[in-house]
């Protein structure tokens, strides 16, 4: 697309589940708009939407694609979003910065439960939504038992714009509700306008009526009209479908085939018609698009191998230009995206999403003003919790001093992603929100990086504590070389802590009979030993006290009364019972309530207790379970609870307590660390 002054803008998501069809949708708006001259496929992967290479490895979405076209003097820009629960945080954040939104699915009944999350995202944050039933010739339901299933996971009333003529492999057209004409499909080019089919009359005029009732709701003119039997002209129903898809009252619907081009150019001209231009959406935000300050948000962060890193951004209000400062980062480029491919611009107004070269520093979500003041008028997506993690390692050791730059810039282009050195197992630890997820993560750090990693499920972090005390623990360390030797000489108690207190260590030395410079070295050697308990695990809720011991007044010192404490506490640590604790985590898990007995048996069988369910706040059919569940039992939770929710469970977790492993698990614990010790 050359560089030219078009009348306005649009900013559109195209959202929906993994498989509706999405990017075949993108590239046929991009083909019928002439934006490309040749039509790509996701099975071809030679689409300008999933380009990347992580992306056509598996042909799906994984990361937000943008790419602009022009139709009626209109410059859109769609933002293609990745449908897989596992990549939602990319759509979470795209959506933040869009005018409106096409939710794309499948005629499947079977499968309307995948677009609840979605459809709650929307509606919580008021985002305007149309709804393009794609695949129409494969629908096996009658299309109105389609629409009920599909109205009963959106909080907002789902209003048809159009009725299918035909069905399945007959589908043929369509009926446009607002002039009710109909028209027939060809492959490839507009559809023709034909008489409206006899058979069809009675089913087109309930749904044009149904429609206009549901748009009467927020009309009383229409109302009134309705009521004295008047029929509504033309202009008023798309007066009213544009004021009310704009304020995130109606979801309207619409038919088609993307793959065949079927539907495509009506939901196109509806757009232009009815989404809210990018002023309006900016005033909904508490901004001014026409004030003089730059403001603009980043939706998304890429590093690509040519350009390096390039913040993909939403300008809300003045004008980006090439070398502009925003939170005193100047910027390295604006660019028009398609796909990967970049064009670069001179300027961006406000109401336009563009991408911005060497933004260094600015991370995802921010938002960038001229004066660097950060403003929080702006909301944007919550930060998703790591729900599934790998243990990670270079190949190479000599990679090692690269990892960390290379990780953060991985979570600079994706939020989702955590990592951590875990500091009692010292393993690196990435965590993301599912296998593939994780297996994206490091396909880019081995593309990208030149960093090929192995890995392994994370170690649990289990501690070790004792059950009972045990006094007067002696531990003498004498050590003879040429000239001055070394002597230290302790008496230790040690008796268990209540959970959840840690380490205590004190002294009841009287008399001198150990000097108080060498007190130190006693509380370092105990600190030092409980690093690593008789079970080979940190130790925790222990209280040490030093009793009594002796010096030597030459060859005494604080390094030989550490040794000395050590060797006591080696002694007693192994009389005082030790016992494996394990962390339990507080969960919190989403379902839909027909699946939360299923979910009451999940936490079960994984040895977890269940607190107590509840209906989740807000979300209609939805439950809430609060359970506890040890950490060593959630590692590919996950996946069994989107098995059991057809993908859209979900749950957050965090710390709550250790607890006493059970016996026979500790047992089998211990002969598996020591047998691998001993190799």
């Amino acid at each position: 697309m050359s560089e030219k002054v078009l009348s306005g803008s649009r900013n559109v998501a195209i959202v929906g589940p993994y498989l509706s069809g999405k990017t075949t949708l993108l590239e046929s708006i991009l083909s019928v708009t002439g934006t490309v001259s040749r039509k790509g496929s996701v099975n071809e992967k030679n689409t300008v939407g999933d380009s990347s290479a992580e992306a056509r490895d598996r042909q799906m979405s994984v990361e937000v694609n943008a790419a602009s076209a022009e139709q009626g003097g209109i410059c859109f820009t769609f933002l293609d979003c990745p449908g897989s629960i596992e990549f939602v945080q990319e759509t979470c954040n795209a959506l933040m910065g869009v005018d409106a939104a096409i939710v794309v699915c499948e005629p499947d009944i079977g499968r309307v439960l995948t677009l609840a999350p979605l459809f709650q995202f929307l509606d919580d944050r008021e985002i305007p939504h149309l709804l393009f039933i794609n695949k129409m010739d494969r629908a096996h339901a009658p299309f109105t038992e389609i629409i009920e299933a599909l109205r009963s996971v959106s909080s907002r009333p789902l209003v048809l714009h159009q009725y299918p003529i035909g069905q399945g492999e007959h589908l043929k057209g369509y009926i446009d509700l607002v002039t009710e004409q109909a028209y027939q499909y060809h492959p490839g080019s507009p559809a023709d306008a034909i008489p409206l089919p006899p058979e069809l009359q009675d089913a087109e005029r309930a749904a044009r009526t149904d429609m206009l009732e549901h748009l009467a709701d927020f009309d009383d003119h229409l109302l009134e009209e309705l009521l004295e039997d008047i029929q509504p002209e033309r202009e008023e129903i798309e007066r009213d479908l544009k004021m009310e898809l704009g304020a995130d009252l109606i979801v309207p619907v619409f038919v088609g085939v993307a793959e065949q081009d079927f539907g495509v150019r009506p939901l196109l001209d509806a757009l232009l018609r009815e989404a809210p231009e990018p002023e309006v959406t900016a005033e909904r935000r508490g901004l001014k698009a026409n004030s003089n300050e730059a403001i603009a948000q980043v939706l998304k962060t890429y590093y690509t191998p040519q350009g390096g890193k390039l913040s993909l951004v939403r300008v809300w209000s003045g004008k980006l230009t090439d070398g502009i400062t925003l939170n005193n980062t100047r910027t390295g480029g604006l660019y028009r995206m398609m796909g990967q491919q970049q064009q670069p611009i001179s300027e961006a107004p406000a109401g336009t999403i563009v991408a911005m070269g060497r933004m260094e520093g600015v991370k995802t979500g921010e938002i960038l003003t001229t004066n660097g003041q950060k403003t929080d008028l702006l909301p944007q997506a919550p930060t998703l919790t790591p729900v599934y993690a790998m243990a990670i390692a270079p190949r190479d050791r000599k990679d090692e001093v690269k990892i960390t730059g290379a990780l953060n810039k991985l979570l600079e282009e994706d939020p989702s992603l955590f990592w951590e050195q875990h500091g009692d197992t010292h393993e690196v630890i990435l965590w993301g929100q599912g296998d593939i997820h994780l297996q994206v993560a490091l396909d880019r750090l081995e593309r990208k990086y030149k960093l090929p990693m192995s890995t392994h499920a994370p170690q649990v972090p289990y501690k070790e504590t004792i059950r009972k005390p045990v006094t007067k623990i002696h531990g003498r360390y004498k050590h003879q070389t040429g000239g001055h030797g070394q002597f230290g000489d302790v008496y230790l108690d040690i008796q268990p802590l209540p959970r959840g207190n840690g380490f205590n260590f004190n002294e009841t030395i009287v008399g001198g009979v150990v000097p108080r410079q060498y007190i130190p070295g006693v509380e370092t050697g105990v600190r030092e030993y409980l690093v690593h308990g008789p079970l080979g695990f940190p130790v925790v809720d222990v209280a040490v006290t030093l009793k009594d011991g002796s010096y030597h007044s030459v060859d005494s010192s604080e390094q030989a009364f550490k040794m000395a404490a050590r060797l006591a506490m080696q002694e007693g640590m192994a009389k005082a019972e030790p016992q494996l604790l394990e962390p339990i985590l507080s969960v919190t898990i989403s379902v839909p309530n027909d699946a939360t007995s299923k979910v009451l048996r999940l936490v079960n069988g994984r040895r977890g207790q269940v607190l107590g369910y509840e209906a989740k706040e807000n979300w209609k059919g939805w439950d809430e379970v609060q359970a506890q569940i040890p950490q060593a039992e959630i590692q590919d939770m996950i996946l069994e609870l989107r098995s059991l929710t057809m993908g859209v469970g979900f749950f957050r977790w965090e710390f709550d307590h250790l607890q006493e492993v059970p016996e026979k698990i500790a047992e089998r614990l211990l002969a598996k660390a020591n047998g691998h010790n001993g190799g």
